[in-house]
């Protein structure tokens, strides 16, 4: 893979390709599930797995060697379980209430929960980025109507994507902080590899595995396991390197204006003027954080 140079700089880019990327996983998997009628929580796993295989083949083929140290797998390790949370819990909120309303919860309460487990690193421009990001997921998302009206499902869903939200931001700060010696790819791959591992047999269980493989499905879940996850999650850690987590989970912010966008542009689904105002709050919150970090980082050198 080529070298980065970690610069605040390219730290901050780096987490901008990773939200863009992920924005295009939306679209990828709603393709894939169409193309084989495999459920959201299949589609995760494959995600995962392929994503994972996928680096740990090219690093074995570079001639890339295994971790080693205890530290090292300790982090993978746990890259892989968080990895299959947040997948996990996102997509069984999905099935519980809706896709709106799980976003809205899951990605919306990521930068909330970083800043309150770090309150101290705060700032005026972050703590103004995040109101403006909730506001405009909101807008974004609209306001999801449940179908089934039950307020149990509903409830369980929300608490399954906090908790996605949860393993996410876990995640997110954990990464903040490198292992010396474990690079960003090599925890991408074989930590998702994990990851994979332990959806399938989830998956398997409720919703099965199976689907008839053709040209267009498999190109499909090669492209939602290189785009939106091997290379998307590879900058994402590499990114986090130089950047704050509390910018990396605003960053993530641009997955779904992204997905809207690319919704809009190839599926013919229509904003409106409310969509619009939302993906306006959420790009001003995308670049008030990103200028609130080069101003931090400015302040520091």
């Amino acid at each position: 893979m080529p070298v980065v140079r970690t610069t605040p700089v390219s730290g901050v880019s780096l987490l901008v390709v990773a939200g863009v990327l992920w924005g295009t996983g939306g679209l990828l998997g709603r393709m894939l599930a169409d193309a084989t009628g495999l459920s959201s929580l299949a589609v995760a796993a494959y995600r995962l797995a392929v994503g994972g295989l996928l680096i740990v083949g090219y690093l074995r083929l570079s001639g890339r060697r295994l971790p080693r140290g205890s530290a090292s797998w300790r982090r993978i390790a746990a890259v892989g379980v968080l990895a299959a949370l947040f997948q996990g819990c996102y997509f069984t909120a999905v099935s519980l209430t809706s896709v709106s309303l799980a976003t809205l919860v899951a990605i919306g309460s990521s930068p909330v929960l970083v800043l309150l487990a770090r309150p101290r690193a705060a700032g005026r421009r972050q703590v103004g980025a995040v109101v403006l990001a909730v506001l405009g997921l909101g807008l974004l998302v609209g306001s999801p109507a449940e179908a089934s009206g039950l307020a149990g499902p509903v409830l369980a869903g929300t608490v399954f994507a906090l908790l996605s939200a949860a393993g996410f931001t876990a995640m997110t700060l954990l990464a903040a902080r490198p292992v010396p010696g474990l690079d960003d790819a090599t925890t991408t791959g074989a930590g998702f590899t994990l990851g994979g591992a332990l959806l399938v047999p989830v998956a398997a269980a409720t919703s099965g595995l199976g689907f008839t493989p053709g040209v267009g499905s498999v190109g499909l879940l090669v492209a939602l396991g290189v785009v939106p996850t091997a290379v998307a999650y590879t900058c994402y850690f590499r990114g986090l390197r130089t950047s704050p987590a509390a910018l990396g989970v605003l960053m993530a912010l641009l997955e779904p204006l992204t997905a809207a966008v690319l919704a809009a542009l190839l599926l013919g689904d229509r904003l409106g003027a409310v969509g619009v105002t939302g993906a306006v709050l959420l790009g001003g919150a995308v670049v008030l954080a990103g200028r609130g970090s080069k101003h931090q980082h400015h302040g520091c050198s």
